[in-house]
């Protein structure tokens, strides 16, 4: 797998500022997260993986104890597991497990983004807040142009519509369903790979590695199986 740099480093301004203060309800609770654990991220998290990728998985949000404290999407909490097993087995990422930062962990022809890039109270960021953080995915999507996006969850669906800018009554969220969005992109839905989902078995193991599989094998990267 290739070794370029996957970090923040490797995406240009227009798809992420660590600065970012656009939502003052999420930069007061970040304050305050800051305060509680002054060893955490707690800033807006960055994309990882290749910046060129077919393949773009987006998620919600930084979870407070995962992505939030590390500064990697989907690293150090339950949210990442299944993620990244997944990845692991179809050939997408060169480790199992993502635990920090600097673990030495390469995606190969996937990035993993957010819809909204900084950690929500409860995991719930308001509209107001999805809106605010829709230009950095815009760019995203329109400098990288993806072939497939994955959307993990309701809020990730609505937000690569409205980024690529279009009409959400004309493409229903639901796990496992592709949308021909334009000449150039495809979404597929899953449910989130959140601790709750997978701990109630509304999404399981073999559901979500499926769908992972059919996303990479329309994206044309990885070993999809």
């Amino acid at each position: 797998m290739t070794k370029k740099s996957q970090g923040p480093e490797a995406f240009p301004d227009s798809w992420f500022d660590p600065d970012c203060r656009r939502c003052s309800r999420l930069a007061a609770h970040l304050n305050e997260v800051r305060r509680e654990h002054p060893d955490y991220h707690a800033a807006p998290v960055p994309p990882f993986g290749d910046p060129e990728a077919r393949l773009l998985i987006v998620g919600l949000a930084p979870g407070k104890h995962g992505a939030n404290r590390t500064g990697r999407p989907f690293t150090g909490d339950h949210a990442g597991i299944l993620l990244y097993e997944t990845l692991h087995g179809l050939g997408l990422a060169s480790e199992p497990r993502s635990e920090s930062a600097d673990d030495g962990l390469v995606l190969k022809g996937c990035r993993i983004t957010n819809a909204v890039k900084c950690l929500p109270p409860d995991n719930k960021p308001k509209p107001a807040e999805v809106r605010n953080c829709n230009p950095w995915l815009v760019a995203e999507i329109e400098d990288s142009a993806p072939a497939v996006i994955l959307a993990l969850g309701r809020i990730a669906h609505d937000a690569v519509l409205d980024a690529l800018r279009c009409k959400r009554s004309e493409f229903r969220f639901g796990h496992g369903a592709e949308h021909r969005l334009n000449k150039d992109h495809w979404m597929i839905d899953s449910y989130h790979c959140s601790r709750y989902n997978t701990q109630t078995k509304r999404l399981t193991g073999e559901m979500f590695r499926e769908v992972m599989s059919r996303a990479a094998r329309r994206a044309e990267v990885g070993d999809p199986r």
